[in-house]
């Protein structure tokens, strides 16, 4: 019986139905598949992983998976999507043109904020004046919320490949773990290869590595921005529909710091902050975004999460 070979720690960098790409400490990366019939390991994992016996492959095998900081996931009626394990932040990418959906955006940024994960907006195409500054104008509640202070806000033109866009990118993911989403549109590839110089490539080299062909495409990918491996950015695709039914319908306003900064001033602890007399969020609604306030899209957003959510409870 060939000896078993000691654990070794890794890194999850890819991963793609029974397989993953785990790369070890000193860069080398490896196929591996779990041990089970189900592939648990998700693109930000560490894992304790197990060199084949000698003639018996290449590929290791995920002999367990160490404890996580975080898991960004999205949930719906019928599966739960994990994008990525361990992260320092999620940068959220939306373009003036085409017109961004508000609800989609704000369901990432909940989804971040219930995983405790630092949320970062850039909306993409300053080239376009009107249609950015519409845009822009759209973003007023998140530029403002809790002072300024909550959610940074880029404005980026990613379309000119400018160096004032990677040098002000560069100041919010340096020395970070950073998951990218965007929809289509967004201009989510050309950020990727802006950062990442020759990204398409290396993903090119892991989808035949793992004989999925294009199919890889779908899948999540980590990318090193430094030769000293301190700066990562995930790419991942799945942005366009976003559950979450992991979310319970009194949790969402804790989800939306606007919401969450007026509902300590209600009558009622169990306030649902859509009809009861003397509710602080209400009372906010009567003021702009500008003045501490709470806007009527971002509201509306709230009371329509907030159906959804209890219709997926009863």
């Amino acid at each position: 019986m060939a000896e078993r070979s000691a654990l070794m720690e890794g890194t999850v960098v890819s991963s793609h139905g029974r397989h993953s790409v785990v790369e070890t400490p000193d860069g080398e990366r490896r196929i591996c598949h779990p041990r089970g019939k189900k592939n648990q390991a998700v693109v930000g994992d560490q894992v304790l992983w197990q060199a084949p016996p000698p003639g018996q492959g290449e590929e290791g095998t995920i002999e367990k998976i160490q404890e996580r900081r975080n898991l960004f996931y999205r949930q719906d009626e019928i599966r739960t999507k994990s994008f990525a394990a361990n992260l320092d932040q999620v940068l959220i990418l939306i373009a003036a043109e085409p017109v961004f959906s508000e609800s989609q955006l704000s369901r990432a940024l909940i989804a971040a904020e219930a995983a405790q994960i630092t949320p970062i907006i850039a909306l993409n195409k300053s080239d376009l004046v009107e249609p950015f500054a519409r845009a822009w104008e759209r973003l007023v509640p998140y530029r403002h919320m809790g002072g300024g202070q909550h959610y940074g806000v880029l404005p980026l033109s990613l379309r000119l490949s400018s160096e004032v866009d990677r040098a002000l990118l560069m100041q919010h993911l340096a020395g970070k773990t950073t998951l990218v989403l965007g929809p289509s549109g967004s201009g989510k590839s050309t950020l990727i290869n802006l950062l990442v110089p020759g990204a398409t490539v290396l993903t090119g080299e892991i989808s035949q590595a793992l004989n999925s062909g294009k199919h890889t495409t779908t899948s999540t990918h980590w990318y090193w921005m430094d030769k000293e491996r301190t700066t990562a950015l995930i790419d991942s695709p799945g942005f366009q529909e976003f559950g979450l039914h992991h979310i319970a319908p009194m949790q969402l306003a804790a989800c939306m710091p606007d919401i969450a900064a007026h509902a300590t001033d209600c009558k009622f602890y169990n306030c649902t902050h859509l009809h009861e007399p003397g509710c602080g969020v209400i009372e906010a609604l009567k003021r702009s975004p500008l003045e501490d306030g709470i806007s009527e899209s971002r509201y509306r957003i709230y009371g329509d999460l907030f159906a959804e959510l209890s219709h997926t409870r009863y």
